[in-house]
C-alpha cells in the first residue's frame, strides 16, 4: 500500500501537556499580572514565534527530499509544540478568573493573594504567597490556591490555628503575619 494512504500516528502529535488540577468549584484564579504573564507569552508564540518557524520549514521544504531534511523535521516538531503551548494557553485564559489580591490590602484573614508567614508544630517559620495554579513557582515560596497547606490557611487570621492533613499525620499550623501588595 501507498505510504500516502497510511496514517502514521506520531507520539510527539498526541496533546499529552499536563493541565494543572482545578478546584472542585472548577475555577481558575489568577492574579492580573500572572494572567498578563500568560497573555504576553501567547501572543509572542501567535506573532512571533510561530511565523519564523513558518518561514523555516517552508523554506526546508522547498529543499527537495524531507525524509532526511533536518531543518524540516525539526521545524514540524517544533510547530507542533508551539500549537500545542497555544491550545493549552489559551484553554487555561478562557477559563481564569482574573483576582487582584490589592483589594485586601491592611486586611489579617487569609484571601487569594496573600504573603502568610506560619509556624507549623516543629517551631519552623515559612512564609508562602497564595497564588493561581499556572502562576505559582514553588522555588520562590509561592503556592498554588489548591495546594493543601493554602486550603488550610485559607480564610484563617492571623494568630489562628489551622490544621494541616499530611501522609504523616496532621500538623498544627499558626498564621502569624499576613500581608498584600498595595495597589
Amino acid at each position: 500500500m501507498n505510504k500516502a494512504f497510511t496514517k502514521e500516528t506520531d507520539p510527539d502529535d498526541e496533546d499529552d501537556t499536563p493541565v494543572p488540577s482545578q478546584s472542585v468549584s472548577g475555577k481558575n484564579y489568577i492574579t492580573p499580572q500572572g494572567y498578563n504573564r500568560l497573555r504576553v507569552e501567547l501572543l509572542d508564540l501567535i506573532d512571533s514565534e510561530r511565523p519564523k518557524v513558518v518561514d523555516i520549514v517552508h523554506w526546508a521544504a522547498s529543499n527537495g527530499d524531507r525524509s532526511e531534511n533536518g531543518d524540516y523535521l525539526y521545524g514540524k516538531k517544533r510547530l507542533r509544540e508551539i500549537d500545542r503551548r497555544i491550545r493549552f494557553l489559551t484553554k487555561r485564559l478562557e477559563i481564569a478568573e482574573i483576582s487582584n489580591p490589592c483589594v485586601h490590602h491592611g486586611n489579617d484573614q487569609v484571601f487569594f493573594g496573600a504573603t502568610v508567614t506560619y509556624g507549623d508544630d516543629e517551631g519552623l517559620e515559612r512564609t508562602v504567597t497564595i497564588l493561581g495554579v499556572d502562576e505559582a513557582i514553588s522555588a520562590m515560596g509561592q503556592i498554588s490556591w489548591i495546594s493543601p497547606v493554602a486550603s488550610a490557611l485559607l480564610k484563617a487570621r492571623v494568630g489562628d490555628e489551622v490544621t494541616l492533613v499530611t501522609p504523616q499525620g496532621t500538623q498544627l499550623l499558626e498564621v502569624l503575619k499576613v500581608d498584600y501588595p498595595k495597589g
